[in-house]
């Protein structure tokens, strides 16, 4: 189903009812934003949490790409300065 932008978490919970996912569904892996997490409770608030695996608790997790991307983009702000010298130094 494509779902045009802005949507809201409403259109995912409404799926996941009315293709009768909610109880097939164990997980859902998202980006590490806050919005998410409000996305992430609007859709347990919409579907019963007693049919997810251990009531939901592992409903929502968190995309480990997404957070190694944040980790490296941060290291990589902090020594932009040493990078930016090696590259004007080098021959190549």
């Amino acid at each position: 189903m494509y779902v045009s932008t802005p949507h809201t978490s409403q259109v995912l919970a409404e799926c996941l009812l009315d293709w009768n996912l909610n109880r097939k569904v164990s997980t859902l892996t998202i980006g590490n934003c806050s919005t998410n997490d409000a996305m992430i409770n609007r859709i347990l608030d919409k579907i019963l949490g007693r049919a997810l695996i251990m009531g939901g608790q592992l409903f929502h997790m968190r995309c480990c790409a997404h957070i190694l991307n944040l980790i490296v983009n941060d290291g990589l702000s902090i020594i932009a300065n040493v990078i930016e010298k090696v590259r004007d130094n080098s021959n190549f």
